[in-house]
C-alpha cells in the first residue's frame, strides 16, 4: 500500500502538519534540517502526494504557466529551461505555451491554465497593454511579466522583471560610435512591444548624443515577420540596406536580437561583405549560438538564469499570499564584445 502523510510524519519525527507544509511549499520559516528529514522520509517510504486531492483542497496545482513568443528563438528556449529548473527546485512543474505574441492566443492559453488550476503565470511577450488579461488578474492570477517594464495602465499586482533595455542598446551604440561608426542601422521587427520600444529609444538617444554626424538608419519590418522568422528578417533587411548607394549604407548594424543579427551576418556574406570587417554587427540577448558562429557575435547579454529564478520566486510568493511587489525590477545588461564588430573600413 502507498505510504500516507501520517507515516511520513512518524518516520521524520514531526507532525503531519509539518509534512503538509513541506508538500505545499510553506517551509520558508522551517529549519533546514527539519525539511531535510521530511524529504528523506518521503524518499525512504516512496511517498507520492495525491495531486488531485491536493488541488481539490487548495484550488491550485503545483505548476506554473510559462507563455513565450516562440521557442524557435533559442533565447526563449534557454529561458524556459532555467525557469523550469528553478521551479523544480521548489517542487513545481512548468507548462509551456508559445503565443507568437498574439493577444487572443495568450488570452485563450491563460484561460485554459486557470481552468486547470494554475494560479501563477510568467508572461514573456512584453505587450504594451495587459488589458486582454485583466479578468484573470482581477480574479487573483499571480502574473510576472518578463523583458518588460511597468506601464501606466498595468494592474498594481503585476511584477515586471527585465534588464534595462534602454541602457542595453546605448551600450551597443556607444561601442559602435567608439569604433568610429556614424551611419548605424537598427534592424527590428514591428516596434509594438515594450522591450523593442525601449531598445529603439536607447539606440536613438545614443546617436543623438553623438551629435549631427551620427546618422541612425532605422529598418522596421512592420508586421510582416513573426518571432520565429527573426533570422530571415535580418537577412531581408540587410539585403535591402546593402543595395543602397554606398554613401547611404550603414557601416554597422544593431539588431533587435541575436537571431536577427545572425540573419544580418548571413546576408552580408551572401553579398560578399565580411561581417566584422566590412560591416560591424551587434545582437542582443547572448544566446549560445552567439559564441559559436563565424564571426563570433558581439551582443548585449541578459542574465537569463537570474531573471528566471527571480520570476519563480515572485510567482510563488504571490501564490503563498504575500503582497506582490508590482512595478519593475531592472537588472543591468552587459556588453559582450566579440569578433563581429570592428573599426570603420578604411580607417
Amino acid at each position: 500500500m502507498a505510504a500516507t502523510i501520517y507515516q511520513v510524519a512518524q518516520a521524520a519525527g514531526v507532525s503531519p502538519s509539518t509534512v503538509s507544509n513541506v508538500l505545499n511549499g510553506r517551509d520558508g520559516r522551517m529549519l533546514p534540517q527539519t525539511r531535510k528529514r521530511v524529504l528523506q522520509a518521503m524518499d525512504r517510504l516512496g511517498y507520492r502526494p495525491n495531486r488531485a486531492a491536493r488541488q481539490l483542497r487548495t484550488g491550485r496545482t503545483r505548476a506554473i504557466g510559462l507563455v513565450v513568443p516562440s521557442v524557435a528563438n533559442p533565447f526563449w528556449g534557454s529561458f524556459a529551461r532555467h525557469l523550469e529548473a528553478a521551479a523544480l527546485e521548489r517542487d513545481h512543474h512548468v507548462l509551456l505555451c508559445n503565443s507568437e505574441r498574439d493577444p487572443r492566443r495568450e488570452q485563450d492559453y491563460v484561460a485554459e491554465l486557470w481552468a486547470d488550476g494554475l494560479r501563477g503565470i510568467v508572461l514573456c511577450t512584453s505587450p504594451t497593454s495587459l488589458a486582454h488579461l485583466a479578468d484573470p488578474i482581477a480574479d487573483g492570477l499571480a502574473l510576472v511579466a518578463i523583458d518588460r517594464t511597468a506601464q501606466p495602465d498595468d494592474p498594481s499586482s503585476v511584477t515586471n522583471i527585465s534588464i534595462d533595455n534602454v541602457v542595453g542598446t546605448r551600450l551597443a551604440a556607444d561601442h559602435l560610435l567608439g569604433l568610429g561608426h556614424r551611419r548605424i542601422g537598427f534592424v527590428s521587427g514591428a516596434v509594438r512591444t515594450v522591450n523593442r520600444a525601449e531598445r529603439h529609444r536607447g539606440f536613438l538617444s545614443a546617436l543623438h548624443a553623438a551629435g549631427d554626424e551620427a546618422e541612425p538608419i532605422i529598418w522596421d519590418s512592420g508586421d510582416d515577420y513573426a518571432d520565429l522568422d527573426a533570422a530571415e528578417l535580418g537577412r531581408t533587411a540587410t539585403a535591402e540596406l546593402l543595395a543602397r548607394d554606398p554613401s547611404e549604407r550603414p557601416t554597422a548594424v544593431l539588431a533587435m536580437n541575436d537571431m536577427t543579427a545572425l540573419g544580418v551576418c548571413a546576408a552580408a556574406r551572401e553579398a560578399g561583405v565580411v561581417p566584422g570587417r566590412d560591416l560591424s554587427v551587434i545582437g542582443f540577448d547572448d544566446i549560445v549560438l552567439a559564441g559559436l558562429t563565424w564571426p563570433t557575435l558581439t551582443t548585449v547579454r541578459q542574465p537569463l538564469e537570474r531573471m528566471a529564478t527571480v520570476a519563480v520566486e515572485h510567482v510563488l510568493r504571490a501564490l503563498d499570499g504575500e503582497e506582490p511587489n508590482g512595478g519593475s525590477l531592472l537588472m543591468r545588461p552587459e556588453l559582450v564584445v566579440r569578433e563581429s564588430t570592428g573599426p570603420v573600413p578604411g580607417t
